[in-house]
C-alpha cells in the first residue's frame, strides 16, 4: 500500500509504549497495533488529531506515501 504509518517511529522518539497511547488517546492497544501495522482502510480524523495531541506532531509525522500498487478490494480477483 503507498501509505506508510510511522506511528512506531514516532512511539520510539517520545519514549512512549503503545499501551500509554491507546489510554490517552481513547482508542483500544488492538485497533493502535492495527494502525502501526498499517492494516486498516482509513483513520478517523478525530483519532488523528488525539494522537498528534498526545504525541505532539503533525500527522505527516505519521504518514508517509510511497508509490506502489494498490491493494485489491476484499472479494476481487485480477483479471
Amino acid at each position: 500500500m503507498p501509505i506508510i504509518v510511522t506511528l512506531d517511529v514516532m512511539l520510539a522518539r517520545r519514549k512512549m509504549r503503545s499501551r500509554e497511547l491507546a489510554e490517552r488517546v481513547g482508542i483500544t492497544e488492538a485497533n493502535l497495533s492495527l494502525l502501526k501495522s498499517g492494516k486498516v482502510r482509513g483513520v478517523r480524523f478525530d483519532t488523528l488529531a488525539r494522537i498528534c495531541e498526545v504525541l505532539q506532531c503533525q500527522p505527516g509525522e505519521l504518514l508517509a506515501w510511497e508509490p506502489g500498487p494498490e491493494p485489491e478490494p476484499d472479494g476481487d480477483t485480477p483479471p
